[in-house]
């Protein structure tokens, strides 16, 4: 693996375009699956939203069975255990098209097909895949996945939940209280935590039916009213020896990459929460008339939709780009004939990329579900439209998966763990920093696009490595604690990788052809990068601010000037036209399919 493939090096040079995966690539396979997903999505779920919100006996399951059905399930199970073993650029179609019917629905069958099913398909042993894998690729058995406790939210290893051997060493006994679990009050199977004696963290399967387990009523809720959350009690619950998931002590290894897994798909989800935002407002702003005209050709609604439509291009590049960089590295692990904890290894070492999918896509679907609202004014407030529910569904997108706040410190924190054990030349390129700024100061930006827009991403770039790399040196190991400046580099650093997978992307589209479609993924990457220049500067000094004083920030400060000079461009008459687009389509214009 070349060092700018490896995790969190695309802010230490230029990535090639040819490398990264994006929705053109997708085959005949994975537009099949599209299709299929999509189809059952808008028959056979968005009849049932009503239903589904009001917890209907049976609608809601009866839905996932006729999933499995469809393979729809099975996308991560092994064929022989009955599922499909397709690569993650499936998984993540299936997962896009999961939320085009609000969040109900997706919540569920995301907590089943990923962080419920997941931690057997990885880590279970042969005899665990063989008893539950079948019945989860078909939706016959549902499962949960039970990792919160009311004092260990994101701190998941402050756990309190005991698991004590039997006396005859038949069964652990599981004492304890784990809460806000999806799919509880609908789960067969259940992967929980417990301490082995109150010290070792270990991961369990337990059948729900199992004496000892309770599970409490459902929880009233702000959005995502349709899904089944409520907290699970184990009381003297007997969970057999074999049913330990992975090796004892070792629960964290199940936990933390599992949580990978579901951050980079939570960000798929996000994909398609936002393009159905933008279809049915796109749709009520063509037909809504006020002063005389419909509200849709006022500039200052094609702004907004505009930007509706550049966030949802940019997540739906950085997302499939990273499920590209995941299957890649599985498929090499598996050519290697890897066991599981190869696996382990291959998740994490795009833990990074996982956790920016989470924060920066559930923050642009927050955004875009807003915009939705105030698009549809008064009826957006009105229950009896789409706006008001995808604006409640959306918010728990921050929460679930570990809040953003947690995944911004672990995007930086992670980064400089590598630096230190040498997986990536984060070190080298901060000590080069004098000759960079030095060419940085002699050189122009080009005249062409994308080759400015390229020119103004690799300064950004620069810019961070000046403010981490000075952070770094000024705090070594106690930046950890400088929690504030963590998260405004992670800010920094989701912003550079966004920008670069929307400007990927819009090269090896233009490098197709200059088709529309392709000069009009330049175009939202272009009004994004320039708008994204002042901001970063703006944190970097922030950054500096709280890390130096004096003559070592004034020079640090002069970089940052150097860094970030440009020519500011009139984004509004590109954005119109980007908005007139959504129009014409009356939905995300790149969707394919």
């Amino acid at each position: 693996m070349s060092d700018l493939i490896k995790g969190g090096a695309f802010l230490l040079g230029s990535v090639d375009e040819n490398t990264v995966f994006t929705p053109e690539d997708f085959d005949d396979i994975h537009m099949m699956i599209k299709k299929t997903s999509s189809d059952f999505m808008m028959n056979q779920v968005e009849p049932k939203i009503d239903e589904i919100e009001e917890m209907a006996e049976g609608v809601t399951l009866g839905l996932l069975r006729e999933a499995g059905e469809l393979g729809l399930m099975g996308s991560d199970i092994p064929e022989e255990y009955g599922g499909e073993e397709a690569d993650k650029i499936t998984t993540m179609i299936i997962t896009e098209n999961a939320s085009l019917c609000g969040g109900s629905f997706a919540t569920a069958f995301g907590a089943h097909t990923g962080i419920g099913t997941l931690p057997i398909v990885y880590f279970g042993n042969e005899e665990q895949k063989k008893k539950y894998l079948p019945g989860l690729a078909t939706g016959e058995k549902i499962a949960a996945y039970a990792l919160t406790e009311p004092e260990a939210g994101s701190d998941a290893l402050n756990c309190k939940t005991k698991a004590v051997l039997s006396d005859d060493g038949k069964h652990y006994i599981l004492n304890g209280a784990k809460q806000y679990i999806t799919n509880a009050s609908w789960a067969d199977v259940i992967v929980t935590y417990a301490k082995i004696d109150g010290e070792r963290f270990t991961s369990f399967i337990v059948d729900a039916d199992s004496e000892g387990v309770t599970i409490d009523p459902e929880e009233k809720k702000m959005g995502i009213k349709g899904s089944s959350t409520t907290s699970v009690i184990f009381e003297n619950c007997k969970v057999p020896v074999e049913n330990m998931l992975w090796h004892e002590g070792k629960g964290h290894q199940v936990a933390f990459n599992i949580l990978n897994i579901g951050r980079f798909k939570l960000g798929a989800g996000c994909v398609g929460g936002s393009k159905k935002v933008i279809e049915f407002a796109s749709e009520y702003a063509l037909q809504r008339v006020q002063f005389k005209q419909p509200i849709a050709q006022f500039n200052i609604i094609k702004n907004k939709f505009a930007n509706m439509a550049i966030l949802t291009y940019l997540m739906e590049s950085l997302v499939y780009r990273i499920g590209g960089m995941i299957d890649e590295k599985l498929e090499e692990v598996k050519e290697s004939g890897a066991e599981s904890s190869d696996i382990v290894q291959a998740i994490q070492e795009y833990a990074i990329e996982c956790s920016i999918s989470k924060v920066w896509c559930s923050e642009a679907m927050d955004y875009i579900a807003d915009e939705g609202v105030q698009i549809f004014g008064g009826y957006g407030y009105g229950q009896e439209y789409p706006a008001e529910r995808s604006y409640r569904d959306s918010r728990i997108n921050r929460i679930f998966e570990g809040t953003n706040e947690v995944n911004r410190m672990l995007i930086p924190g992670t980064l400089l763990r590598k630096a230190m054990k040498q997986e990536v030349p984060f070190m080298e390129a901060v000590m080069g920093l004098g000759g960079t700024l030095k060419q940085a100061k002699e050189a122009e930006a080009p005249e062409g696009t994308p080759e400015r827009e390229e020119f103004y991403l690799n300064n950004m770039k620069t810019l961070f490595l000046l403010a981490a790399g000075n952070a770094a040196q000024s705090f070594g190991e106690e930046l950890t604690k400088e929690q504030e400046i963590l998260c405004r580099l992670a800010d920094m650093a989701m912003e550079v990788f966004a920008a670069e997978s929307g400007l990927l992307r819009a090269k090896k589209m233009l490098a197709q052809g200059e088709s529309e479609e392709a000069k009009l993924a330049m175009t939202m990457t272009s009004c994004f990068i320039y708008e994204m220049i002042p901001k970063m500067e703006s944190w970097a000094k922030e950054v500096i601010a709280g890390t130096l004083e004096d003559e070592a920030a004034a020079k640090a400060y002069s970089g940052i000037r150097i860094l970030s000079q440009y020519e500011p461009v009139n984004t509004y008459a590109p954005k119109r036209e980007i908005a007139d687009m959504v129009y014409e389509c009356k939905k995300y214009f790149l969707d394919r399919g």
